[in-house]
């Protein structure tokens, strides 16, 4: 086993749990901040890849670069509706829906690929359901204005987009993890800029912009960084265990940090969303996508 791969893949995972803190301190919107993590991204990542000089032996192919472009347009959606879903609700039950991604990615196999679903993995679904709707509360699904400002809808389709990413990158085999996320990054960018209100970054305070430029730099530049030199060098069973550090990292800090305490019926919705993910992970050959 390769431990520094091991220990930078964990290190990135602990480094982005910590997101939804620094995410509220930030104090500008969801839309600017993942305007300043986009710029950030590019620039850095940018700088390690032509640095590696793998900028020089990239292999470019026309659909695997428009497959890259639809992925980038849905990882951005994913930042800004996670954001968004923080601004709304408490982080531990953000990461929770967020962490269906997937569940999700097993769903729409089925519809969009065509790959049959055991009754184990429709099981695991329901599962997840149902704790989906015990950590959001019954209270919250009585009217549909209450339903919206809970924030659930943002986390739920930050959880979508998350899984369209997953597999829409799905067989870009000849691109660089660098030039992927250089692309992704850039088209956010572009994406974004109609949309940014830079009124929001008059009168920050030195904080709000520690804050900012961390999320920035460190949660997606050096975790980009840390993540893709250490992916190639693990296996899929090990980077599935480690994912799982980012929510635990990001639920810790919630409750210890920012006083968080889930209900009894929330902390059972939790277990249940993760008893349901772990079970689809553990099980490759009858949830995984291609499996």
């Amino acid at each position: 086993m390769n431990g520094a791969a091991m220990f930078k893949m964990t290190l990135s995972m602990a480094i982005f749990g910590s997101i939804g803190f620094f995410t509220g301190k930030t104090g500008i919107p969801a839309v600017e901040l993942v305007f300043v993590r986009c710029i950030c991204a590019t620039i850095f990542l940018g700088l390690c890849w032509v640095i590696s000089g793998q900028h020089k032996v990239e292999v470019w192919q026309k659909r695997e670069v428009l497959q890259t472009i639809a992925c980038g347009i849905f990882l951005v959606l994913n930042w800004v509706f996670l954001f968004k879903a923080f601004e709304e609700m408490s982080i531990t039950i953000a990461i929770s829906i967020y962490n269906l991604a997937p569940i999700f990615v097993l769903i729409l196999g089925s519809l969009i690929l065509k790959e049959k679903m055991s009754i184990a993995s429709l099981l695991a679904i329901i599962v997840c359901f149902l704790g989906s709707i015990l950590i959001i509360g019954l209270q919250d699904f009585s009217s549909w204005t209450t339903f919206l400002d809970s924030g659930f809808v943002w986390a739920f389709l930050s959880a979508l987009c998350y899984a369209m990413t997953m597999l829409l990158g799905k067989g870009i085999d000849h691109l660089s993890a660098y030039a992927m996320t250089f692309l992704q990054t850039a088209i956010g960018i572009l994406i974004l800029l109609p949309f940014m209100d830079f009124n929001v970054f008059h009168s920050l305070s030195e904080s709000n912009w520690f804050y900012i430029l961390g999320t920035g730099l460190i949660h997606t530049g050096l975790v980009y960084y840390l993540f893709f030199d250490s992916l190639r060098k693990l296996s899929t069973v090990v980077i599935s265990a480690l994912v799982f550090v980012d929510p635990v990292v990001a639920i810790l800090l919630d409750t210890i940090i920012l006083d968080f305490r889930p209900s009894i019926l929330q902390t059972m919705g939790i277990l249940l969303i993760f008893v349901g993910i772990i079970y689809t992970i553990i099980k490759p050959k009858t949830t995984s996508i291609g499996g």
